[in-house]
């Protein structure tokens, strides 16, 4: 008798390990720019990956009950090793277990390279979109929930031949973003019969940007296309432009298109246009509403923050383990057919489906598919400025 009831306490002991080994916090690093260049939008990204891990912490579906947490890291967008050095602290000293991020493409290619494929960590980028990084030996551990501007070039190009463009000037950020963006949509425009008189670069940083507009100008175009950043070297190349009437009709890429563009020059840019990663989804509304309820605006790469951070999750479910090793050969499961269908708000329902054994396949906020090494196949928003106002003007 005795026997028996140390044998039983014995099983006990163990269902009650069993089911408390993934008691402890699992933590997620959302690593963004906190501060720099995109500050105001990452300012509407961040709670995007904060909603995914509230929802999946809160519904105690995770890995047998497991809490998320999510940890913070600042990639300034612009600066490599202070953003190198905020990876290393999330993953050596924080324990973190996959990365959110980074954003900006130099930054996040230096954390990838540095740091992540070095400790094994997997991250999935809601914004970088170089399409250096569709290429990169990554050992399988990097994803991107937002597309490639070699992509992004083909839907500029479009857009400008649809509005009769026939020649545009194109200034860049010079990075690895800004360069790879202007070069995608130099070749695509060019190739669809328009002429680009400039592709220059502008630098970030700068008090007066007259001298690199005054060369623009020059050159000439009908089009200046700003592959910058919103609130740096991009906001000033636009006033200057307009300060001296160099141009007064701008193509704004996915790094411009934001409420502070709006806030920065008002009805300036009146008759401007652009374009930047979104979908019309039924996903896309029902997050909105959820933003909208959480106190936040779903702004640009918002959606694609919130899809990054429950990806993850989701493949640590399918995976059995929170460990990016595991999960990282179960991303492209979960995000892709077949399965069943999960959008915003229904990520208890997905680690439900994935812990009977089932498959699923996200959707999520942003119409979730990847495709080739782990990108987004990419849907964009396209956008008019009219009387001082952004105005969604149709999807492609």
């Amino acid at each position: 008798m005795m026997k028996s009831s140390t044998a039983i306490a014995t099983v006990l002991l163990g269902a009650v390990a069993t089911s408390t080994a993934f008691a402890e916090d699992i933590k997620i690093g959302v690593m963004l720019g906190f501060t720099g260049p995109i500050e105001s939008t990452v300012a509407e990204m961040a709670p995007g990956a904060d909603l995914a891990i509230k929802e999946v912490s809160d519904s105690g579906k995770l890995l047998g009950g497991a809490k998320v947490v999510a940890v913070r890291g600042d990639t300034t967008c612009v600066d490599s090793a202070v953003a190198t050095a905020a990876a290393e602290r999330l993953i050596t000293s924080d324990g973190v277990k996959a990365i959110v991020g980074g954003d900006c493409s130099g930054v996040t290619t230096a954390i990838l390279q540095n740091v992540a494929t070095a400790n094994g960590i997997v991250m999935i980028s809601p914004s970088a979109t170089s399409p250096a990084l569709s290429t990169i030996e990554d050992d399988g551990l990097f994803f991107r929930t937002a597309p490639s501007d070699a992509r992004q070039g083909v839907i500029v190009a479009e857009i400008l031949k649809e509005k009769g463009v026939g020649s545009i000037a194109i200034t860049y950020t010079n990075n690895d973003y800004g360069k790879g963006l202007a070069d995608a949509i130099d070749k695509n425009f060019q190739s669809m019969g328009g002429s680009v008189t400039i592709n220059a670069p502008h630098e970030d940083g700068k008090g007066d940007y007259t001298a690199e507009v005054g060369a623009l100008a020059a050159a000439g175009g009908e089009v200046l296309v700003v592959a910058g950043y919103v609130d740096q070297g991009g906001r000033g190349i636009v006033q200057a432009s307009v300060d001296t009437g160099a141009f007064d009709t701008f193509y704004f890429p996915d790094g411009m298109v934001s409420p502070a563009l709006v806030k920065n020059h008002g009805s300036d840019i009146d008759g401007s246009f652009g374009a930047n990663p979104g979908t019309d989804s039924p996903g896309a509304a029902t997050y909105s509403e959820m933003a909208k309820a959480a106190g936040f605006n779903a702004g640009p790469f918002s959606a694609e923050t919130y899809d990054a951070a429950a990806l993850i999750m989701l493949a640590m479910q399918a995976a059995g383990s929170s460990d990016s090793g595991a999960l990282k050969a179960k991303v492209m499961d979960v995000a892709n057919a077949p399965g069943e269908k999960i959008f915003p708000g229904e990520l208890a329902k997905g680690l439900e489906i994935l812990a009977s054994g089932g498959e699923i396949d996200y959707v999520g906020a942003s119409a979730v598919e990847l495709i080739g090494s782990g990108e987004s196949a990419g849907n964009y928003r396209q956008v008019e400025f009219d009387g001082g106002e952004l105005k969604i003007v149709g999807y492609r």
